[in-house]
């Protein structure tokens, strides 16, 4: 039997390398338990966090945006429930992938979605974002079926804007839009987030803080795939508060359908007060294709239209007054003293200065004319005079003493200045002086001369309620859900013409003669039993040489018709301003829509029968 004997040198070599193993086993061991002890003990609470809020959620409760009513509490704006398509971004690995898959269910601006996403995922990758609003049931019902498929996608009800007439007094209104990034900045935007629609224009934008409420929210659990298993509490949103105007909603209809499809504007106020009765602007459109998001295509019409629909014409259109202007003409000359009422001054049809002959609307002349008759029949030649005897500068003075040239504080905004031009302005504006005959252009409400249906509006307001210029409002009363008030509409004095009440008498008397006397103007406006007084205008849009009148035919090359009203004019409890693009005379094409808004007014009060229509008729 042979046995093996190992030398000592080898055994010592041996047990050197089981030493060397025997020690990395128990430093890799010890690595380990101290990995272990670290995660369990020292971040456990770390981690334990991270698990928890990826299995539990705080999602945002929309309010239910405040409700808009007329004067008499008829609501015109209110909310319905909708049907949204959000997304949270941290539960979707391909974004552009998910977002390809619900394409193919629903109608989608893919390239939009994916930015909210984007958006969202970098400031709060846990929020749920809205990518599509008002779902269809079918839609819907795509979705539920497609759900697996569909990870981080959500389908919540939600409140949808709704405006009950559609177009109805869709520049007073406004739009709600999408929240831009600069917005979110905004403290009228507070509290906004990443795709929420906010107000655009209008009231809607006016109030935003207030309509729009305080989101609620609540915790829920979720699933792995950010399926919703429980709620694990809530709090409940706050409704937005509520907006009443001051606008009357069927008077607002009678101006709407009394202008019809022509572009323009109509204007009704309180004259007492400023309160707007009626606001009219055409073409208009219809609110409800903004409550879930405008098609851009849609969007892109409207703002590329020549016809100009989102312009508020009432208090962004700048035209040319024309013989509405002879107002502030006559005030000027009586309070500076170079006419007197009883002058006659001569009317042959035209007025010579220099090479240059200025025209009177009436071919075969007025005759001898008196400031009465010379507004009664509007009688440029007089009016001609009345400009060379005070000058431009002494015009503008008084044009902007009756609120011309300055926007007139109307609560909504956004309104435009007009122009009254000078001398200086002239030759700052374009280096050249001012010409004599731009005076005369300027005393008929031509030359460089702009001002706003709105503004026009205030000026026969402030010559009839005792010389006040009331800043225009539409916000009557803003109240919470509880019924406690935010916010009461108190009249707001802008300024106040002092002016001899005798000269303003005598300008009153001739308004009331422009309605109601056989050759006024504007007797197409005249109501049996009432007193209207007002002024017709017709403001030239463009110049036609000689050999060019047949262009007159044409819609664009007719002139502006105007025309401007109070009744009743002893005690006035209504003025108006109408405004037709290219609707030719005064008298004929702007007249007769602002009595119908008078008519129906003073019959609501109770001051016109339902029988008591005047057919009484005239040109002007």
């Amino acid at each position: 039997m042979k046995t093996s004997i190992l030398d000592p040198i080898s055994i010592e070599v041996m047990n050197r390398q089981v030493r060397k193993a025997t020690l990395l086993v128990m430093v890799a061991f010890s690595i380990l338990v101290l990995k272990l002890w670290s995660l369990q003990i020292l971040s456990g609470p770390q981690y334990r966090i991270k698990s928890e809020s990826n299995r539990i959620r705080i999602q945002d409760i929309p309010p239910f945006r405040g409700l808009i009513y007329d004067r008499s509490d008829n609501i015109l704006v209110n909310n319905r429930p909708s049907y949204d398509l959000y997304v949270v971004p941290e539960d979707v690995k391909n974004a552009e992938g998910l977002v390809g898959k619900v394409e193919k269910l629903v109608s989608l601006d893919h390239d939009h979605a994916l930015e909210l996403i984007r958006k969202t995922r970098r400031a709060k990758p846990f929020q749920p974002v809205c990518i599509k609003r008002g779902l269809s049931r079918d839609e819907v019902a795509m979705l539920e079926t497609h759900r697996f498929n569909l990870p981080g996608v959500l389908i919540r009800v939600a409140p949808q804007r709704r405006y009950i007439m559609g177009d109805f007094a869709s520049h007073i209104l406004g739009y709600l839009g999408e929240v831009t990034e600069k917005e979110l900045k905004s403290k009228r935007y507070f509290g906004a987030r990443v795709g929420d629609l906010v107000g655009k224009a209008g009231v809607e934008l006016k109030w935003q803080r207030v309509l729009g409420g305080i989101r609620g929210g609540e915790q829920v659990e979720v699933d792995a795939a950010g399926r919703q298993i429980r709620v694990i509490s809530s709090q409940a949103p706050r409704p937005g508060a509520n907006v009443y105007l001051t606008i009357d909603k069927d008077l607002q209809s009678v101006a709407e359908k009394a202008l019809g499809e022509k572009s323009g504007a109509v204007v009704a106020l309180d004259p007492n007060t400023g309160q707007v009765l009626a606001m009219v602007s055409k073409p208009s459109f219809d609110l409800n294709l903004f409550v879930g998001g405008i098609d851009p295509r849609v969007w892109k019409e409207m703002v590329t239209s020549k016809k100009y629909p989102l312009q508020n014409r009432a208090i962004a259109g700048l035209y040319s007054p024309g013989s509405v202007f002879k107002i502030v003409v006559a005030l000027a000359a009586l309070e500076e003293g170079v006419v007197d009422p009883e002058e006659e001054i001569w009317c042959p049809g035209w007025l010579r200065l220099g090479n240059r002959t200025f025209r009177c609307w009436k071919k075969a002349g007025h005759g001898g004319v008196k400031l009465h008759r010379a507004l009664v029949e509007s009688c440029d030649v007089y009016f001609y005079t009345l400009g060379k005897r005070l000058g431009a500068d002494k015009i503008a003075a008084y044009a902007k003493k009756m609120g011309l040239g300055t926007r007139t504080g109307f609560d909504l905004g956004f309104e435009r200045s007009g122009l009254v031009p000078t001398r200086s302005w002239k030759l700052k504006k374009w280096g050249i002086p001012w010409q004599m005959g731009e005076t005369l252009s300027f005393a008929i409400g031509q030359s460089y001369l702009l001002i706003t249906p709105l503004q026009a509006a205030c000026l026969i307001s402030s010559v009839f309620n005792g010389g006040y210029l009331y800043e225009p409002q539409v916000s009557k009363l803003v109240k919470d859900t509880e019924g406690n008030v935010l916010y009461a509409f108190r009249p707001r004095i802008k300024g106040q013409l002092n002016f001899s009440e005798e000269n303003m008498q005598i300008i009153r008397e001739a308004l009331i003669g422009v309605v109601n006397e056989k050759h006024g103007t504007g007797r197409r406006a005249a109501i049996e039993g009432v007193k209207v007084a007002g002024k017709t205008g017709t403001a030239q849009v463009v110049g036609l040489e000689k050999g060019e009148k047949g262009k007159i035919d044409e819609e664009r090359f007719r002139d502006h018709a105007w025309f401007v009203a109070v009744a009743p004019a002893d005690d006035p409890l209504i003025a108006v301003s109408v405004l037709v693009e290219h609707g030719g005379h005064g008298g004929s094409g702007a007249a007769p829509i602002a009595k119908e808004v008078i008519e129906h007014y003073l019959r609501e009060k109770g001051m016109i029968p339902l029988e008591g229509r005047s057919e009484r008729s005239g040109e002007g």
